[in-house]
């Protein structure tokens, strides 16, 4: 039985790419609509909707007209007159934000519709900056503890923030955002008219698509509500039945799925997720740990670690890994023979201290091929044919010279991977990568956006013959597909760009001799 349609097909045009709903639903198996709330009556199913704590961070900066703000409030009192509301159901806060923070009611001030809706109908708007940051920041640390109201950890009670912006944080909210997930915090980013996709993708949880909204105007911010609804409206059936996810289940309306790390794709079973099992290798990553990263920085070049480990295969047998910072010094932080599988490197990875000085990426290349690839410590000898890989990270440019260690390395028979962020040197990243230079290299504006690096890397990390096992791969097979096109794009970039250089001079030899 379809669900009833609650907004005009025309309006869906006018959303984003990013907002990924069907325009017709299937109700659940022995699911009604109220218009109050979702009920399941399925006995496997626990409970109805499943108590909230939600908390709303709306933005009432000076770019928020007084009529959009209106729309906005509309869209708060919506949204709460369909949640089941009570000191044991879902608890509500609501906090507005400019260039300071103010908190409307907290999670234990209001157990009844009407009164939230009419302290909302009372705000009135900050209208200053935008610190999107700092409002997030309040929110973990003030909006969401249990003296405000939010129920304790152990009660398993999810925690969502709902944050609602017009346009660009005037404050940095990577890292805040990350610390906040980090704690327990699911984050919705919903972004009207003149949001920027960067920032809401940053403030997001994962999975993106479903965290992620951009409503193109105000006039639709309301009726984007109802739709809106439909994600907090979900019972949590993943919690209900044994769902057999490898990684993590997901409860939609009705139903359920499973999802994978990022870097890694379902299996057609729908449970399991792939990993590097393609082939062995020996794998020092080599991370920067100078003064320029900054702590809340080095914390996500960690979860960028681990989201490499992720997808290898780890073993005594299969993948070693080994991991090393430098700074003004180098430090192994452990071997490659330390750790036989991917949960206790991750662990070890998260513990790693930050060290937060210089930056000597040659005498980090220079330790990695003299002692991090020796059969001391866990490299496997040449006569094994085992591939050898460096993963460089850093932020910035070297304080002392990279070129002799960096041809070393690759003469040595290392193939040598780079990733520079932020301030890093890209004439430093390519001496530092293999050849061909575009397939070794990879490159990201800021902290934030690395993740996207992850995918590249699990196409060209992974070997395609596994030299201690082999694996015949179809050519027609999707991996094996974008390994070509990356070598073929990879192969062509070079050429070309000297092609264009040749006729640039040709072109202007001519116009010299006119």
């Amino acid at each position: 039985m379809s669900c009833p349609l609650f907004f005009p097909p025309v309006w869906y045009i006018h959303l984003q790419p990013l907002l990924r709903f069907p325009l017709t639903q299937v109700c659940g198996i022995g699911a009604q609509r109220s218009s109050r709330l979702c009920l399941y009556f399925d006995p496997e199913i626990r409970g109805a909707t499943g108590p909230l704590d939600i908390v709303f961070v709306i933005d009432s900066s000076r770019s928020v007209r007084p009529f959009e703000f209106e729309t906005m409030r509309r869209f708060l009192i919506d949204i709460i007159q369909n949640l089941e509301v009570g000191p044991n159901a879902t608890r509500v806060g609501v906090i507005q934000y400019s260039s300071q923070v103010q908190n409307i009611f907290s999670l234990k001030t209001f157990f009844k519709r009407a009164d939230m809706e009419k302290a909302i109908n009372s705000i009135v708007p900050l209208a200053q900056g935008t610190m999107t940051g700092l409002a997030i920041q309040y929110a973990m640390n003030l909006a969401f503890t249990i003296q405000e109201g939010a129920r304790p950890l152990h009660k398993k009670i999810p925690r969502v923030a709902v944050i609602v912006t017009d346009g660009r944080p005037q404050d940095r909210v990577t890292e805040v955002a990350a610390q906040a997930r980090n704690a327990g915090i699911e984050i919705y980013a919903v972004g009207i008219q003149r949001a920027d996709m960067n920032s809401l993708r940053a403030m997001a949880s994962h999975p993106l698509e479903e965290h992620v909204f951009l409503v193109e105007s105000f006039d639709l911010i309301q009726q984007f509500g109802k739709q809106f609804q439909d994600k907090l409206c979900a019972s949590d059936i993943c919690n209900g039945i044994d769902h057999g996810c490898e990684f993590k289940c997901v409860s939609t309306p009705g139903s359920y799925r499973c999802v994978c790390p990022e870097g890694q794709q379902l299996h057609a079973d729908g449970k399991t997720c792939s990993k590097c099992k393609s082939g062995h290798v020996d794998l020092v990553l080599v991370i920067d740990g100078s003064k320029s990263v900054r702590p809340q920085n080095f914390e996500l070049v960690k979860q960028f670690v681990n989201q490499i480990v992720d997808f290898l295969d780890v073993s005594p047998h299969g993948t070693r890994v080994g991991l090393v910072q430098y700074s003004s010094r180098v430090r192994t932080e452990f071997p490659l023979n330390q750790y036989e599988t991917a949960e206790d490197i991750k662990k070890a990875v998260l513990k790693v201290e930050y060290m937060e000085k210089g930056t000597m990426t040659g005498l980090a290349l220079k330790h990695m091929l003299e002692h991090s690839f020796s059969e001391a410590e866990g490299a496997r000898p040449f006569s094994q044919n085992i591939p050898r890989i460096g993963l460089v990270f850093t932020d910035g440019r070297s304080q002392d010279d990279i070129s002799e260690w960096a041809r070393k390395a690759k003469e040595s028979g290392i193939t040598m991977f780079v990733v520079g962020v932020g301030k890093a040197v890209e004439e430093e990243l390519r001496e530092i990568a293999s050849e061909p230079v575009e397939q070794h290299f990879s490159y990201s504006a800021d902290f934030s956006t690395m993740t996207h690096i992850v995918d590249n890397l699990k196409v060209n990390i992974c070997p395609e013959e596994g030299k201690g096992e082999i694996e015949i791969r179809s050519p027609c097979e999707c991996e094996a597909l974008v390994q070509f096109q990356s070598n073929t794009v990879a192969s062509l970039t070079r050429p070309l760009a000297q092609m264009t250089a040749r006729l640039e001079d040709l072109e202007n030899q001519i116009s010299n001799k006119k």
